[in-house]
């Protein structure tokens, strides 16, 4: 099966599926000597864990690191990193009704026509548990480039119909601090008041992340087809219920004129910047040393406790009603995943730069 591997140089291959033995991978790519943060890597696994409060998934998976190989005294040795994070609390039973039954909106069928078959368990290889080898990746990958001065952070922008128009910069425990890592108190209210009504009446929600990337420097990105924000597009489009991405002004753009959109070079302390940055960091598929920032928009959980009609592997109409255990709002929980698949593609950029220099 192909498509389980991202990167170039810097890469991971992740295995697993929701209900099996565990979720892990094997990254390649990184750099040898280098210390870290075992602690670290674990706090970015916790933060996209389950059973997490705020109407989260009550799968009670403790997510704990284990590590297998290319990590001694906690420096990387150059060779393939191994790990793994057993699944503990999968319930597969949950999922015996639905064996047979085409979930609206889910993998299940397309997955079916493709392979033949399909494990009905949590979705499988389809699973959003996928995420987590990811993380585990990204959480390395983000301590590599805060070494090089390269800050990434994502929030909650936006939960169904409630927007918070902020875009600076905030600090981590700012966003950690808020239960639905949306760095705004009065919107973070008017978004739990959103949810709870989508609880309350079987339903679900999606929202909009929104992430920025910070001392970049000038140069990265590769001409035509492995553009800096064509990559990035690739990564986010790749987060499981992601149904949009923009960089820079985006779809606004095109309600822009030319005089309005353009960002004019200053220089500033000896070096050249941009007046404004609706190119959003990224000019010609290369970095130009301003803040990148982006958009990953999520559609609402397709899992709903609402009496749903679909159709079974007979061709039979059947009414479906999905009670396992699963998110009213995934978007909290997707900000470490953005975070990650952000920090995966400036590494492999970083070094492509550095062997291409």
């Amino acid at each position: 099966m192909a498509g389980n591997t991202f990167g170039k140089l810097f890469q991971l291959h992740s295995f697993g599926e929701s209900h099996g033995k565990a979720m892990g991978g094997i990254i390649e790519g990184f750099p040898a000597g280098f210390e870290l943060d075992i602690d670290q890597i674990q706090f970015e696994l916790l933060r996209r864990k389950t059973n997490q409060g705020v109407f989260s998934s009550p799968r009670k998976e403790a997510d704990h690191l284990v590590l297998l190989s290319g990590i001694y005294d906690s420096k990387t040795l150059g060779t393939p990193i191994g790990f793994m994070i057993e699944n503990k609390d999968p319930q597969s039973k949950d999922y015996d009704h639905l064996k047979d039954v085409y979930r609206p909106s889910h993998a299940d069928y397309t997955w079916e026509k493709k392979f033949g078959l399909r494990d009905y368990r949590g979705g499988g290889r389809s699973s959003a548990r996928e995420t987590i080898s990811r993380v585990v990746a990204g959480a390395m990958a983000k301590q590599y480039l805060q070494n090089q001065g390269i800050e990434i952070r994502a929030w909650v922008q936006q939960i169904g119909d409630v927007e918070w128009e902020g875009r600076d910069f905030p600090s981590l425990e700012a966003i950690e601090n808020s239960p639905l890592r949306c760095p705004n108190n009065q919107a973070e209210i008017l978004m739990q008041q959103s949810i709870q009504a989508a609880a309350q009446d079987g339903d679900t929600l999606g929202g909009v992340i929104y992430g920025q990337i910070n001392g970049l420097p000038v140069g990265l990105g590769e001409p035509v087809f492995d553009k800096l924000h064509a990559v990035l597009g690739h990564a986010m489009l790749s987060i499981n219920a992601v149904k949009g991405f923009e960089y820079g002004s985006g779809f606004e753009a095109a309600a822009m004129k030319g005089s309005e959109h353009n960002d004019e070079f200053i220089m500033q302390e000896d070096t050249i910047q941009t007046k404004t940055n609706w190119s959003g960091g990224i000019q010609g598929g290369i970095s130009n040393g301003q803040s990148v920032y982006f958009r990953v928009a999520f559609k609402p959980v397709a899992s709903i406790s609402k009496m749903q009609n679909s159709i079974n592997n007979q061709g039979e109409s059947v009414d479906i009603e999905i009670n396992g255990r699963h998110d009213v709002c995934v978007v909290p929980r997707a900000v470490p995943i953005v975070e990650a698949m952000a920090a995966m593609v400036i590494m492999d950029f970083c070094l492509l730069q550095k062997m291409n220099s």
